[in-house]
């Protein structure tokens, strides 16, 4: 099948991609509701060229931008008294087109109401009324985050609402694996899963409205700021669930790029000076940290952690279930986020596999939401990411190649780093590689329970392994600053538990490539089987005390690989 792709003006080439015999699509476009080109590839049968025309592919800044006029015409609405749809919408429609709403919980129930335009959140505002409490003193700070009280006795407290109540939380694990294992396929599985962790389209749209309301505040001191979401909320690998990191954007205020005229003269405002830009960060963000924590509704724990290497301001947002990150002068994590949705986008399976690694090493706690010795998620994605670049032909290239392709307009240096990469899409040219979701996995177990930690750094800038300027257990070069080590906090111990865990869990799959029970029937379990195995807890037990099981007989390749394990484990205790 053939179909066309005609992108928008700024990448007016044709560009060829392939299809995914898969059910899902990558979550940044699934959340992103606009994004309307979606990249496919036929896996495990031949590669067929395909395009696909919507409206062209959006940049990451582009759906950023959409999202956020989104978010300014929302209100987010603490629906006490469950009072009926109905008779809820009939109330928030007297002040405009409703373009879109969704109820969900968390501190109780909630609403997101989107409105088609900016004046009927004001018509909204000229109806709301300061609450009257008699026995406490209010802010008289008034945010888009409002309540909803009833005053009719027929709306009982406990009256269920007709409308779905999203998740904005992932599934139990337990639940997850009785899910994959009614899969037919491995393939099926690790694309079930991806469905089942993924930011939904509401899930994603309240995140964006969660920054529009913190802008509300930091705009009293900066009315041109923005604040956005980066990291996993908008690279396409977030989990429901996951923190919400904000960056407060004071790049685009006005007069920073003035014309400098060469003669005549020159009005410029008066500011305040401090010693250094990272001064004028902390001294920004604890303000605004402070005004988050004596006026912000439904902030609370709010924490200003400025000596870090990156300040910010830490808080959860009760109305929201979010644990929230506020950090400024960020400059470099913004470009972080814009790779990892470039390769994400540019291949289905890069997120399906990094969807599938980070759950598999959550449930066996290789990574934490505690600060630790542990590996990060960011740390496993390059890992993934430096895996397929790694692959025969590669599925994706390096960031030294999507450097030479960027043109001048893509130019970008932060702080002396050198943050460049292409943004066209029409200038990436990919190989044709054909491998399944089920052998990328197999072989990603393989490749890293083989790798050479101890002499060895992984490097996605040049996609090869290069030699570890430092001691360290594990040494992940971070892509831009390419000084610094984005495992350094992992330690050996850790490391061993994941290549243990990569040896074990290629066996596993060895074994257990096909259904033992099928879906199952009336009085039958459902037996775990292919990539449900590898979730199972009691895994983590055998891979702790290093016993041997007894297995069915595998491949010689997996026995070599498990004997490697144990005489490498010999020689350390002998050390």
């Amino acid at each position: 099948m053939r179909l066309s792709v005609s992108f928008g003006s700024a990448m007016a080439a044709s560009f060829t991609v392939c299809r995914l015999h898969m059910i899902g699509r990558g979550s940044l476009a699934k959340c992103l509701q606009k994004v309307d080109t979606f990249l496919h590839r036929n896996i495990g049968t031949n590669v067929v060229a395909v395009q696909e025309e919507k409206n062209g592919f959006k940049s990451l800044y582009a759906v950023q931008a959409e999202r956020q006029e989104q978010a300014e015409r929302s209100v987010l609405i603490s629906c006490h008294s469950r009072t009926n749809e109905k008779k809820f919408l009939k109330h928030m429609s007297k002040h405009g087109d409703i373009k879109k709403y969704f109820f969900y919980e968390s501190y109780g129930m909630y609403a997101v109401v989107e409105y088609a335009n900016q004046e009927s959140v004001a018509s909204l505002f000229e109806g709301t009324a300061i609450p009257s409490i008699s026995h406490e003193s209010l802010v008289p700070f008034k945010s888009r985050l409002l309540s909803l009280r009833s005053l009719d006795s027929a709306d009982l407290p406990n009256q269920p609402s007709g409308k779905k109540r999203q998740a904005q939380t992932s599934i139990p694990i337990n639940e997850l694996i009785q899910r994959l294992a009614k899969e037919e396929s491995i393939d099926q599985q690790i694309t079930s899963l991806t469905e089942a962790y993924q930011l939904t389209e509401e899930n994603c749209r309240l995140r964006f409205l969660v920054c529009s309301l913190l802008k509300d505040i930091a705009a009293a001191f900066f009315p041109e700021c923005t604040i956005k979401p980066f990291g996993s909320s908008v690279n396409g690998f977030g989990k429901l669930g996951c923190d919400l990191d904000m960056f407060l954007d004071l790049d685009s205020i006005s007069g920073r790029n003035a014309t400098m005229p060469k003669s005549g003269l020159l009005l410029e405002y008066q500011m305040k000076r401090a010693n250094s830009e990272r001064n004028v960060t902390q001294n920004i963000l604890s303000v605004i940290g402070e005004c988050v924590d004596q006026f912000g509704p439904g902030c609370v724990g709010v924490q200003k952690i400025l000596n870090a290497r990156c300040p910010l301001v830490r808080f959860a947002h009760q109305p929201s279930g979010f644990q929230c990150d506020l950090t400024a002068n960020n400059r470099v994590a913004m470009k972080s986020t814009e790779l990892l949705y470039l390769y994400g986008e540019l291949d289905p399976r890069v997120r399906h596999l990094v969807f599938t690694v980070r759950c598999w090493a959550r449930a066996h706690s290789i990574t934490s939401s505690i600060p630790g010795a542990w590996i990060s998620n960011f740390s496993l994605t390059v890992m993934v990411l430096f895996f397929l670049q790694r692959r025969s032909p590669p599925i994706i290239p390096t960031l030294d190649h999507l450097r030479d392709l960027a043109g001048p307009e893509d130019k970008s240096v932060i702080e002396d780093n050198d943050c460049t990469f292409v943004s066209d899409f029409t200038k990436i040219q990919l190989e044709s590689n054909t491998e399944t979701l089920e052998q990328l996995l197999c072989e990603f177990f393989e490749f890293y329970a083989a790798f050479s930690f101890r002499t060895r750094s992984i490097n996605i800038r040049k996609g090869k392994e290069q030699n570890k300027p430092e001691v360290a257990p594990l040494h992940i070069q971070n892509p831009f600053e390419t000084t610094l080590n984005v495992s350094k906090n992992v330690n050996a111990t850790q490391l061993d538990r994941f290549v243990a865990l990569c040896q074990e869990s290629s066996w596993l799959l060895q074994q257990n490539k096909t259904a033992q029970s099928g879906v199952g029937t009336k009085g039958k379990a459902i037996t775990p089987w292919g990539l449900s195995t590898l979730l199972l807890p009691s895994q983590v037990a055998a891979i702790k005390s290093r016993k041997r099981r007894k297995w069915e007989p595998a491949s010689e390749r997996i026995k070599s690989l498990l004997e490697s394990l144990k005489d490498n484990n010999n020689q350390q205790n002998k050390s």
